[in-house]
């Protein structure tokens, strides 16, 4: 199966560089390049790509609000690409529903690497912006739960405990461990919490933990 994907950046040297890594893999067809966040959302809705790879800062449309609209509309998923690690970026694209964050100078296996992870299902963020999104939410000076606790009541007690790991950054393997169970048993229990709870992968499921009030902030992360 061929992954079809948008590429998104107001620098043409930046868009064409990202397309033509991407086009010479077998697996991977570049549907369309654009230069401002409407045209991208325009293709998104014109082409129905898996992916769409979408620069933070671009003019008409930026990419935060070219992404909420592309997640709120259709089924692709974005990954974000940005000269920045700011906090404010991060948290702003992963709420609009990014699914993925990635520094421009990522290195063209880590690209490649992340439209297949992304177009599978899963999430992927640069590891400094991942220990960064669990540090936010730890800190003392996190902001207070802004979700009803009882949105968790659809869960079970496992799925729960599942969702709780998650929360604090543990992979699967580690989930496993800690439960005592396969990771194929992991597997199915991270299913069951995002399809029951409607989150698209496991950086909303991290979100949600400290947002409902499961994990309370201050609570020391893993590692």
């Amino acid at each position: 199966m061929t992954i079809r994907v948008v590429v998104a950046d107001d620098q043409e040297l930046v868009r064409s560089g990202f397309a033509m890594i991407l086009d010479v893999q077998d697996d991977i067809e570049v549907v369309a390049e654009v230069g401002d966040g409407a045209a991208a959302v325009e293709a998104v809705r014109r082409l129905a790509p898996d992916v769409a790879l979408l620069d933070i800062r671009m003019p008409v449309l930026d990419g935060i609000e070219a992404c909420r609209t592309i997640s709120a509309e259709s089924a692709c998923r974005t990954v974000m690409l940005t000269t920045f690690d700011s906090d404010e970026y991060v948290y702003e694209a992963l709420h609009a529903g990014a699914s993925g964050f990635l520094l421009k100078d990522v290195r063209r296996d880590d690209l490649v690497h992340a439209v297949r992870v992304v177009a599978a299902g899963e999430s992927l963020l640069a590891p400094s912006v991942a220990r960064r999104l669990i540090e936010e939410y730890t800190a003392a000076t996190v902001r207070a739960p802004s979700l009803p606790a009882d949105r968790l009541e659809v869960l079970t007690a496992r799925e729960r405990e599942t969702l709780l790991h998650l929360g604090r950054g543990l992979s699967n393997a580690e989930i496993a461990a800690a439960l005592v169970v396969s990771e194929h048993t992991v597997k199915s229990h991270v299913g069951n919490v995002l399809a029951k709870l409607g989150l698209r992968d496991r950086i909303q499921a991290v979100i949600c933990a400290y947002e409902t009030g499961l994990i309370a902030a201050g609570t020391p992360s893993a590692g």
